[in-house]
């Protein structure tokens, strides 16, 4: 379909794309602390990835996003999940969440904060963003070949965060065996 034959209407809902990416290494999770400066969640611990760039595609910019925040390469991602953030009533967020494996190495800070390699059982004691309790663990129990899931966040009037999980997740796929 030519690009002309994509309907453009500024009245409609839009979204503006981004990506979230975990690593793990055993059983630590590489999550960014935020700089102290920031505007938006300092000091708070958050995946890593950001804004996808005109002419990127989700994974050149998770990896992009990635090499900036972390200094780390890692090629073999694979898509988690798609969460839709319903941020006002005519802009919304579409993340891409995924997650990749990869050695546990030297990570290097950035503007964006420290990156840290967290043991997965002291997530709980961190000062997390406020979607990580109920994202971190579909993420983490996810196995190569699980088909992604799909995620809704949407704000209440007084500012409170809902997520509705739909799709597959690990607690609703058929067992093998």
């Amino acid at each position: 379909m030519p690009a002309s034959d994509q309907v453009i209407d500024e009245r409609r809902y839009v979204l503006i794309p981004r990506t979230l990416v975990f690593l793990t290494s055993g059983d630590r999770v590489l999550l960014l602390r935020g700089a102290p400066h920031k505007t938006r969640w300092a000091n708070r611990y958050n995946g890593l990835g950001g804004h996808i760039e005109r002419g990127e595609d989700v994974l050149s910019a998770a990896r992009r996003e990635l090499q900036e925040e972390t200094g780390i390469d890692c090629p073999a991602l694979r898509l988690c999940g798609v969460v839709t953030i319903d941020a006002s009533e005519q802009t919304g967020v579409c993340v891409f969440v995924l997650r990749g494996e990869c050695e546990m190495q030297a990570v290097e800070p950035s503007p964006e904060g420290a990156p840290e390699w967290i043991e997965i059982a002291r997530l709980g004691e961190l000062p997390l963003v406020e979607d990580l309790p109920q994202l971190l663990p579909h993420v983490l129990s996810m196995q190569p070949g699980d088909a992604p899931f799909a995620a809704q966040y949407i704000y209440t009037p007084g500012g409170d965060l809902t997520i509705r999980f739909t799709g597959p997740t690990r607690a609703n796929q058929p067992k093998e065996g």
